[in-house]
């Protein structure tokens, strides 16, 4: 294994680790605007983790281009330890991620259940035994 080879690994792994933090710091960012009032928030933070995974993307393609030599076994063991803090900051972006999907994904209930009673759609709801029914509601607009 050549001194250069590994010395370049250890820096892109480095340069991951670093966009892998940011990323982390956005996500929560990004979540902390999804349960606030400002879209503008919520779009600059989104602007920002897709400018960041490109950026991963990025170093991701240069680290697979270093390791596709015939050093790369020994590249691999030489670098066990930034490999596995990378895969656990991804691990975290990626639950991170999930959190903040499922956020988006109630928000989007809440305010097709908001349109729904704006145009005086029926609303399903629940009796004491759980049976579902329609209850019809006055509208509150009319156009």
């Amino acid at each position: 294994m050549s001194y250069d080879a590994r010395r370049r690994l250890e820096e892109l792994l480095d340069r991951e680790i670093e966009a892998a933090r940011g990323l982390a710091a956005i996500l929560t960012a990004e979540r902390i605007a999804l349960t606030g009032d400002s879209p503008q928030a919520v779009e600059q933070r989104a602007a920002e983790k897709i400018q960041l995974l490109a950026t991963i993307e990025k170093l991701e393609q240069d680290r697979r281009a270093l390791i596709a030599g015939p050093e790369a076994a020994g590249l691999a063991a030489a670098v066990a330890g930034r490999w596995q803090a990378l895969m656990e900051l991804i691990s975290g972006c990626r639950t991170a991620n999930e959190v903040n999907g499922h956020i988006i994904h109630v928000r989007q209930h809440q305010i097709r259940q908001l349109i729904d009673i704006v145009r005086g759609a029926v609303p399903i709801t629940y009796g004491p035994q759980g049976q579902t029914f329609a209850k019809a509601p006055r509208a509150l607009a009319r156009a």
